[in-house]
This record gives structure tokens, C-alpha cells and sequence, in this order.
């Protein structure tokens, strides 16, 4: 029955992605930045409603009035793809740190292009490093948030790594609060494999944290603190106490 329903669930993936490219990215170019966000943004919407229609999945979302006003910059665990989708949709505009190699990808890679993210080129760390430093702050400034994820990459539900400070840095440098996201969509969504599993979908969105008379160091430790006390209460798979 998972596969069928994944086997249903991406025929309505990439329909609706070709629909989105035939009719929303000749248009998207041609719009202010606020404009392509909200016309590119269907796509994500759809995509929560269809992967929960298609493949059982419930969602427990906690916290949404916690939504700063204000930029700031979102902090979340990374374990696949849904969560890319669905912090775009949670407080729209968001500038996203992402490796550049996804742009090359028809139609999902144009789109991106236009929502002037943060591409990095991974085989060059510090100038990756430099270029969030500075692009990140820049587009604080310019009224986005920023969406960063401290693990730099995908991590397996169950695993543990170390938490980058990047996005802390850059959230005391422009003096924006952080807002720390945790979840269990790794569980739902698998990272690895292409079979969806039915069941809960927990989310949790934290209190705003300060910046303000902060380090970066202290900010970084109070985001890891956050998520990692909630994942151990979210997730089916229990979480490790040291990192990985």
C-alpha cells in the first residue's frame, strides 16, 4: 500500500511541477521579488496538501504564533525534502542557504533562481562560509528572512551531528531574532528512499530567540538546546544524547 500510494503521490509531484513551469515561470521573471514568491509558492502549497491527501499522512503543527513580524533567521533540523517545502510556506519571503547544484535542475532550479536564494558551492567551504557571512546579513537588511539549516546537510531521523553557527552569525550581525524549528518529517518522508509512510507529521515552531547582547556561540548552543529537546519528545526514533 506504500508504494501505491508513493507511486500516486509523484505522479502528482512532477504534474504538478510541469504545470507550475508551463504556467508560472514564463510569468515569474516579469514580477517583484514579494510577487514571484507568492505565484512560485502554489507549487509548495499544493505539495503540502497532496502529500498528505496521497499518503496518509496527519500534521501536527505547533507553534505558528510564534511567526515573528520581522525578518529573522529560521533554524531547522534537516532530514528531507518536506521541510524545504513547508518552511517556505511558513513565513513567506524566505531567502533559503542552499548547494548550488540544485539550480541546474529543470524547472525546480529556475524557479529557485528567481527567489534570489543563497547558492553554495559546497567543494569551497571557506568562501562558502564568506558568502552566507555576507549575503545572509544583506538580505536581512533588504527584509527577508533567511532559512538555514545548522546541520548543513540532510541527517537520517536517530543520528545526531553538530550544529554549524553560520546562521547564529548572521542573525547577531544583522541583529534579527533566530526562530528554531524542529520535526519529525524524515519519519514520514523518508530522505533515502522514494517509499512514503503514513502517520504523524510533528511540528514545532520555538519562541523567537534574541540576538540582542548575545553571542554567536551562545545563540548556536540555545538553538541546538531547543531542537534537540523537542526531536526527543517528537520523534518516533529515539534520539541520541551526543553527537554523532
Amino acid at each position: 500500500m506504500n508504494v501505491l500510494r508513493s507511486v500516486i503521490f509523484y505522479i502528482g509531484y512532477f504534474a504538478a511541477m510541469l504545470l507550475i513551469g508551463l504556467l508560472c515561470l514564463p510569468v515569474a521573471p516579469f514580477l517583484p521579488l514579494a510577487g514571484r514568491y507568492r505565484l512560485l509558492n502554489l507549487y509548495n502549497h499544493f505539495l503540502m496538501v497532496w502529500f498528505r491527501v496521497a499518503c496518509g499522512v496527519r500534521y501536527e503543527i505547533e507553534g505558528r504564533d510564534n511567526l515573528p513580524d520581522g525578518p529573522c533567521v529560521i533554524q531547522a533540523n534537516h532530514q528531507c525534502e518536506w521541510e524545504t517545502v513547508f518552511l517556505q510556506v511558513m513565513k513567506p519571503p524566505v531567502c533559503t542557504v542552499l548547494k548550488q547544484e540544485l539550480l541546474r535542475f529543470p524547472i525546480f532550479g529556475w524557479a529557485l533562481r528567481l527567489l534570489h536564494p543563497i547558492a553554495l558551492d559546497r567543494s569551497r567551504p571557506a568562501r562558502a562560509m564568506k558568502q552566507v557571512l555576507t549575503q545572509g546579513v544583506i538580505r536581512l537588511q533588504s527584509g527577508l528572512s533567511v532559512l538555514i539549516f545548522p546541520e548543513g546537510t540532510r541527517v537520517e531521523p536517530g543520528v545526531r551531528k553538530r550544529y554549524n553557527k553560520s546562521g547564529s552569525v548572521i542573525a547577531c550581525r544583522a541583529g534579527v531574532p533566530v526562530l528554531p524549528v524542529a520535526h519529525n518529517a524524515g519519519e514520514r518522508w523518508p530522505g533515502r528512499h522514494w517509499v512514503k509512510r503514513p502517520g504523524v507529521l510533528r511540528v514545532r515552531i520555538g519562541a523567537p530567540i534574541t540576538t540582542h547582547g548575545k553571542t554567536s556561540d551562545s545563540v548556536n548552543a540555545e538553538v541546538e538546546t531547543w531542537i534537540e529537546a523537542q526531536l526527543q519528545e517528537i520523534s518516533d526514533v529515539p534520539r541520541p544524547l551526543k553527537v554523532s
